[in-house]
């Protein structure tokens, strides 16, 4: 049953972080991006916020651990999640979610540049390559038109990838006794509120009525509560079960389901040059967390030949 209750986990969080970029997709047709991102975590942050006060300390209590709050307000939440709405204004909800889906090779090709003790094998810098040569071929960058609205956006949703697996890096770098529950809840909070700076300071317009549209409020719910709240809740557990590298094979299932939810919902479609691009960023996941990838299966086989 546990195998089965952790299968269960895993295909609810690819599905809920998948089609949140298809909610992404259908809220922007009705909230200006910034202040959509930051509307998201105002409800996303108060709730995480009161779950962290019943299962953990609520807040930091150190000079680190709001170092590491502020890092993951500014990476983690803040500027991923602004040049990702902005990105998804004039990009696919699947084309989106296969960029982001090199966040855990940029991590780890961060987590090697910021060790020097810790660098990446030749084995590992070609993973890096080939993954950043699967995103040149989702966005088929043309010499001639680098400014176009399409190449710029997916740039935009590229930037969100660099900045989040940058944040996630420097939050485990930094030496804080904090629940992952507070520091997001923290985060969010903290990310909420730059993100409402920045729309302030670019003008986009603030127009309740549109807000009120029923797809509006539906996306805006469906990632403040299901997205964000219930996600992480279900990340958290599942981090536990089991561990760093198998969980970010979400970022391999998520692109899927984006694709799915956003023809279906959306009637996007996904060119055979985006599915391609996603296969060699899958590639160069494989060769950048190989020895992790055989160290895994070297514990599930010795795991169940003790069952």
């Amino acid at each position: 049953m546990s195998r089965y209750r952790t299968l269960s986990l895993f295909l609810v969080l690819a599905a809920l972080w998948g089609s949140a970029f298809v909610a992404i997709s259908a809220g922007l047709s009705h909230l200006p991006p910034i202040l959509f991102a930051a509307l998201r975590y105002d409800v996303a942050g108060v709730l995480m916020l009161a779950y962290a006060a019943v299962v953990a300390d609520w807040r930091p209590r150190d000079r680190a651990g709001w170092w590491q709050v502020a890092v993951g307000a500014g990476l983690l939440i803040a500027a991923y999640h602004a040049f990702l709405f902005v990105g998804q204004l004039h990009t696919t909800a699947a084309a989106a979610a296969i960029v982001v889906s090199l966040s855990p090779v940029l991590s780890t090709g961060f987590a090697r540049a910021l060790v020097p003790s810790d660098a990446l094998s030749p084995v590992g810098l070609v993973g890096v390559v080939v993954g950043l040569v699967g995103v040149a071929i989702v966005v088929r960058p043309d010499p001639g038109g680098l400014l176009a609205t399409d190449a710029v956006a997916k740039g935009l949703v590229f930037c969100a990838a660099l900045a989040f697996a940058l944040g996630s890096v420097l939050t485990r770098r930094i030496d804080a006794d904090l629940p992952i529950e507070t520091m997001e809840a923290w985060s969010m909070l903290g990310g909420a509120a730059l993100l409402h700076l920045v729309s302030l300071a670019l003008g986009e317009p603030i127009v309740p009525t549109a807000w009120a549209h029923p797809e509006a409020i539906g996306a805006l719910a469906y990632l403040s509560v299901g997205a964000s709240a219930v996600g992480f809740l279900i990340y958290f557990e599942l981090l536990e079960r089991l561990g760093a590298v198998e969980i970010n094979m979400v970022s391999y299932v998520a692109p899927i389901v984006a694709a799915v939810v956003g023809w279906l919902y959306l009637g996007e479609v996904v060119d055979a040059a985006a599915l391609i691009g996603f296969g060699i960023i899958i590639g160069g996941f494989l060769l950048v967390k190989r020895r992790a990838i055989r160290r895994e299966l070297g514990q599930v086989r010795s795991r169940e030949a003790g069952e």
